[in-house]
């Protein structure tokens, strides 16, 4: 499996599929999965995406396949931005499309705002909102108290919603258990409770925003509050009740999304 060497302690893991045309120059895309994942979290969007654009699925620093960081690790959003411009680097590509979903949504909206050189088009998917209620404490005492595979179950009828096959939820469970405690404790600490408001007004690109009519993680008024603020902005909204949509109704997000970037890519 393909790996970036970004930092001489970290090797980035990531997955490419690219059924172009082979004497076609396609453009690229970059999906950034939510905590407590991995690239493969995208498979449901792959057969969409990879016959029109190179797919690049990378494991964020710490996450599945790629080196796992200890706790005291200095993370921080920029760190993390950096580790994604690196690997599009090394494989020789400067502009690219921008997909994120949870957690991945929030370093995709701070990544369009700061490196707006580099991304085409953006969109977020079954992500927070810029600052999050402070929980910060209670989740990372949860987590410890409970391990990654519990914690991971206990808050997998929210993540998932009530329409979910059985047999996926507990494939699920087994995917995002397997993420080291030390990357996840670290990640949630300097990450998930970043307030990214102030770089919402800078996204310049095209965004599509898409969430659900029941998401538990965010009200479809409290997201199109600050989906209203990119002046360049879509919001679809689809009927449900999960908040991670890029997994439980993948062929349709991603079809969205096809339609969005080939619609509006500058």
């Amino acid at each position: 499996m393909p790996t970036a060497r970004i930092h001489p302690s970290c090797d980035l893991h990531y997955r490419l599929d690219d059924f172009t045309d082979p004497w076609r120059k396609s453009e690229a895309v970059l999906m950034v999965h939510g905590n407590h994942e991995g690239g493969t979290a995208w498979y449901g969007w792959v057969p969409h995406l990879a016959r029109h654009y190179r797919v690049i699925r990378p494991d964020t620093r710490g996450f599945a396949d790629s080196t796992p960081m200890p706790r005291d690790f200095p993370w921080s959003m920029d760190l993390v931005i950096d580790d994604f411009c690196q690997l599009m680097d090394s494989l020789g590509i400067e502009r690219f499309h921008l997909i994120g979903a949870k957690i991945g949504g929030t370093v995709a909206r701070a990544f369009a705002a700061r490196r707006p050189d580099r991304v085409r088009t953006l969109t977020v998917v079954g992500s927070p909102e810029p600052l999050r209620p402070d929980g910060k404490a209670a989740l990372l005492n949860a987590i410890e108290e409970q391990g990654i595979e519990a914690r991971a179950r206990s808050g997998m009828a929210k993540r998932l919603g009530k329409d979910f096959p059985p047999e996926a939820v507990e494939w699920w469970v087994k995917f995002m258990g397997r993420t080291p405690l030390s990357s996840v404790l670290g990640f949630v600490n300097a990450i998930n409770f970043t307030d990214i408001t102030p770089d919402i007004p800078n996204i310049c690109c095209p965004m599509l925003v898409i969430t659900t009519e029941g998401s538990s993680l965010a009200s479809v008024e409290h997201t199109r509050a600050w989906q209203q603020q990119v002046r360049n902005s879509e919001l679809l909204v689809l009927p449900g009740d999960s908040y991670h949509i890029a997994v439980t109704d993948p062929d349709r997000c991603a079809q969205a999304t096809l339609e969005f970037i080939q619609r509006r890519r500058d």
